[in-house]
C-alpha cells in the first residue's frame, strides 16, 4: 500500500459509529459495511482493538481509491458483548439500514448468533474474529472463516512440551464456547503426543477466586498447565493466583489472550515464561504487516493487538473479493471467497466448501523479559523457548 497517500478520515460518533466523511475524487455513494462490535461489556478490550482494525483499513482503502470506484464506510454499532443484541443489530443493518455488505463482530459466541441472521438473509459474512470449529458444522453457506481453528491453538505448546520430555499436563478452562474448544484441543493434541492429562476441569461462570481449584491442580502435580478463558480478567486472576498458591510447573500457557500486550502490562514479571498462542504477531513477515503495525501505532498511539490485525485482514479480504467479483452481490462474493488463495497480514488464507479455514496457522509465543517472542513453529521462530520455567520462589 502507498502509505504516503493516506489522508485523515473524520470520525462522527452518535449512537452509531460511522467511520468516514467526504472522499475527494470519488463521486459515487459510499459502500456501507455494517458490523456490530463489543465496545462495552466483557469483551470491550478486544472489541476496541477490532474496531480500530476496521477503521484503519477503511482509511487506507479510501486513500487508495476505494472499491469499485466507491469509498467504503463502516457503520459500527456497540453490541455490549451480548449475542442477542448483536443479532438484532445485524437484522437492523440488513433490513433497516440496508447496508451494502456486513463483516463479522468480535468473538465466536457472538458470531454464532449473528450468523443465523446473515444466513437467513443470504448475506456473506467474513468472520475475522471467530475460530471455533462448531460454527462451521451447522450447514451454513455464507460464513467465511479467516483464522485457524481455536482447537489448534495449543498445538505449539503441546508439541514443545513433548520435545522437552514433559509427561503430564493439566487444563483449566472457562465455561464458554472458545475456552472449551481450546481445552478440547489440549486433550486431543496431548493424546497424539502421548502426554497424560492428569487434571481437566471447567470452572463455573462468575468464579472470582480460583485458589481452591488451583490447589487441586497443584495436588495433581502436572509438568505443564494450560489455562483457557475468553474473559481477559479471568486469565489475569488465574495467572496471579497460580503464583499465590505456589503452583510450580515446567510450562504454563494462558490461552487465548495471554499474548495481548495488556497481559504483560497488568502482570509485569509474573507474565515472564508464560506461553500463549496467537493468530498474528507484529514481527511476522507477511505482506504489509510491518506497514500495518507502523500505521496503527501512528493512528492510535498504542501497539496493535491481535484483534486489530484480525479486523484489518477481514476488511482486506472483503475488498479483494469485491474487486474480483466486480460487485458486492453476496453470492458472487461467496463464490470468490471459496476460490481465493491469498496472503493477508495474518498470513495464508484459503477455505473449503464450508467456508472453513484450511491455510492459516497460529504461532506460539512466550513472554521473555517483558517481550513476546515467537518460539513455534521453527520456520518463523524468533527465539528459543526458555525451559523449564523456574519455580516461583526463584523468581
Amino acid at each position: 500500500m502507498r502509505w504516503h497517500a493516506m489522508r485523515h478520515v473524520a470520525l462522527a460518533v452518535l449512537s452509531v459509529l460511522v467511520i468516514g466523511a467526504p472522499w475527494p475524487g470519488m463521486a459515487q455513494a459510499p459502500m456501507r459495511i455494517g458490523a456490530s462490535m463489543a465496545l462495552t461489556g466483557k469483551y470491550a478490550l478486544q472489541g476496541g482493538y477490532a474496531r480500530d482494525g476496521y477503521q484503519l483499513c477503511q482509511k487506507h482503502v479510501n486513500a487508495n481509491g476505494g472499491v469499485l470506484g466507491r469509498p467504503i464506510e463502516f457503520v459500527i454499532r456497540d453490541d455490549g458483548s451480548d449475542e442477542k443484541a448483536a443479532a438484532q443489530i445485524y437484522e437492523t443493518l440488513i433490513t433497516g439500514d440496508r447496508v451494502d455488505a456486513v463483516l463479522g463482530p468480535y468473538s465466536s459466541p457472538i458470531t454464532d448468533a449473528v450468523a443465523d441472521v446473515t444466513e437467513k438473509h443470504r448475506r456473506t459474512l467474513i468472520a475475522p474474529m471467530a475460530g471455533t470449529t462448531s460454527l462451521w458444522e451447522k450447514g451454513r453457506k455464507y460464513l467465511i472463516m479467516v483464522i485457524s481453528p481455536v482447537e489448534l491453538t495449543p498445538e505449539g505448546f503441546v508439541d514443545l512440551a513433548a520435545r522437552f520430555g514433559v509427561k503430564t499436563l493439566a487444563a483449566l478452562n472457562e465455561d464458554g464456547l472458545v475456552a472449551k474448544a481450546a481445552a478440547k484441543g489440549v486433550s486431543e493434541l496431548a493424546r497424539k503426543k502421548n502426554l497424560d492429562v492428569v487434571f481437566s476441569e471447567t470452572y463455573a461462570k462468575g468464579t472470582t477466586d480460583f485458589a481452591p481449584i488451583l490447589k487441586r491442580v497443584k495436588a495433581a502435580r502436572p509438568d505443564a498447565f494450560v489455562i483457557a478463558s475468553q474473559l481477559f480478567d479471568d486469565l489475569i486472576t488465574m495467572s496471579r493466583q497460580t503464583r499465590d498458591v505456589d503452583l510450580d510447573v515446567k510450562m504454563l500457557a494462558s490461552l487465548p489472550y495471554g499474548g495481548l500486550p495488556d497481559y504483560q502490562k497488568r502482570l509485569e514479571k509474573t507474565a515472564d515464561f508464560v506461553y500463549s498462542a496467537t493468530f498474528w504477531e507484529p514481527s511476522l513477515p507477511y505482506p504489509g504487516n510491518r506497514e500495518f503495525v507502523a500505521a496503527y501505532e501512528k493512528e492510535f498511539a498504542r501497539a496493535p493487538a491481535l484483534q486489530a490485525a484480525n479486523g484489518y485482514a477481514g476488511c482486506q479480504l472483503f475488498v479483494e473479493a469485491a474487486r474480483r467479483a466486480g460487485s458486492v452481490d453476496s453470492d458472487k462474493l461467496r463464490e470468490v471467497m471459496l476460490k481465493l488463495r491469498t496472503r493477508t497480514i495474518l498470513g495464508d488464507f484459503a477455505v473449503d466448501e464450508r467456508g472453513f479455514q484450511t491455510a492459516h496457522k497460529a504461532v506460539t509465543t512466550q513472554w521473555q523479559d517483558g517481550k513476546q517472542v515467537i518460539v513455534w513453529p521453527d520456520d518463523v521462530a524468533a527465539g528459543k523457548p526458555r525451559f523449564p520455567t523456574p519455580p516461583w520462589s526463584a523468581r
